[in-house]
């Protein structure tokens, strides 16, 4: 199992609620996760053999931005 995090502009239940049908239509994506409440948005994507410029990609489809975290 992989786990990325990316930093993005989800802010709310809403914007989550937008971003849901694109990142559970990723047959790569087995589970994801937004801490709306962190100032950096964090996403935390897990699965296999992901790709971080598709789920950036899956965001910016859906309206909204994210760039890969480094901790």
């Amino acid at each position: 199992m992989q786990k990325l995090v990316f930093k993005t502009n989800v802010k709310c239940n809403g914007c989550r609620a937008a971003i849901t049908p694109y990142l559970d239509s990723e047959p790569s994506i087995s589970g994801w996760k937004v801490d709306i409440f962190d100032k950096d948005r964090l996403l935390t994507v897990e699965g296999e053999a992901l790709d971080a410029g598709q789920v950036i990609s899956l965001l910016k489809e859906a309206g909204y931005q994210a760039e890969l975290f480094q901790q």
